[in-house]
């Protein structure tokens, strides 16, 4: 038990001083999910008066979207009697809220729908009861809880809070970065003995001194087992994130607060750490559980596809003094100077379903 008085840094200083340093993996973990000093266990991150902003809070038809795909892939299924929606990291609830508004439209959906949501921080935990008290949603701490019916996992912005490891290659061999103590100051260093050159994988191999090998292994097993519980279920994960849809070597580490880069060593739990999400890893864990993951597409490519446009335009002819604020967001959304290509949407399914946006 973490003792009063005493900030997430003096407890990591603390630990790394009988420890001796930690990787960068497990430091991120006790920045962002320690229990009671951790980023995700406090006061609500979104918004403009928090640290960021995700793509529900810009506009209400990012959520709408996600509901037809939603609905289409319902009707796909079968329109089962019964089927559980799990959101990872709902935020406010905003997403969801505004794409049940859309997919309870289908005949059926509303009275199969048993939602599911996975949250750690109670703040956002208590506007999710209230945002989305209409459908009775339940609070789970373990996936593996879940019930035998068939599944729809959603994950907008889930995967990049994920803890990663790094690896820097120096003089043909790979050591993994950790955070220590110099001078009393938290700064990043590297293990004193190589990494195995086959656990970093082929996408390395040609690495040069000096770059990074980030692997997301927290991401990459979670993923897996999501799609092991999808596979007997039936049904799709989604995830939209920032990354790239290849593996390669690079670092990405980044510390956000008050929407503004900040050091990621200097306030542990007080900034949010992310990572551009690999997606090829992510896909390669779906196809080894047994699932169909198709083409990796745009943000901007998959929300114009469902009809982002069309109903952008619907909203200005109904409302025109929020044509400007529409149009805003519309390229805020889509662009490709903006979220349009560097966010990217994943999607894992059972063999047999077509679900919307994807390359056919």
């Amino acid at each position: 038990m973490a003792e009063p008085g005493l900030s997430l840094g003096d407890l990591i200083d603390m630990q790394i001083r009988q420890q001796g340093p930690m990787s960068l993996a497990s430091y991120m973990g006790l920045c962002l999910t320690h229990p009671t000093r951790g980023y995700y266990r406090k006061a609500d991150p979104l918004g403009t008066g928090g640290d960021f902003i995700t793509a529900p809070e810009i506009s209400q038809t990012f959520g709408e979207m996600i509901g037809a795909w939603i609905a289409d892939l319902y009707l796909q299924m079968g329109s089962p009697e019964k089927f559980t929606l799990l959101e990872l990291g709902p935020g406010r609830g905003t997403l969801l809220a505004d794409a049940l508004r859309v997919a309870t439209r289908a005949t059926g959906l509303a009275e199969a729908l048993d939602l599911k949501l996975y949250e750690t921080n109670p703040v956002l935990a208590a506007m999710q009861r209230e945002r989305l008290s209409a459908h009775s949603p339940d609070w789970i701490e373990d996936v593996e809880t879940l019930g035998a019916s068939p599944l729809i996992i959603i994950a907008n912005e889930f995967f990049d809070a994920l803890p990663v490891r790094q690896f820097v290659r120096r003089e043909g061999k790979w050591y993994e970065r950790s955070v220590g103590l110099a001078d009393g100051q938290r700064v990043f260093g590297l293990s004193p003995t190589p990494y195995q050159e086959a656990l970093i994988g082929e996408a390395f191999a040609s690495a040069e001194d000096g770059e990074v090998a980030e692997i997301g292994l927290a991401g990459q097993q979670f993923m897996g087992q999501l799609c092991r519980l999808l596979g007997p279920r039936g049904g799709a994960l989604l995830t939209i994130d920032y990354g790239y849809a290849h593996t390669q070597p690079g670092e990405t580490l980044q510390a956000l607060a008050r929407h503004a880069p900040v050091d990621p060593l200097a306030q542990p739990g007080a900034a949010d750490l992310t990572t551009h999400v690999d997606f090829e890893a992510l896909g390669r864990a779906g196809r080894m559980a047994g699932l169909t993951v198709h083409p990796i597409v745009t943000q901007g490519s998959f929300l114009t596809s469902l009809g982002l446009a069309e109903r952008h335009s619907a909203l200005a002819t109904a409302n025109p003094q929020k044509a400007a604020s529409l149009a805003s967001a519309f390229d805020r959304l889509t662009r490709a100077d903006q979220m349009g290509e560097l966010f990217k949407v994943l999607c894992a399914a059972s063999p047999g379903l077509r679900p919307a946006g994807f390359p056919a």
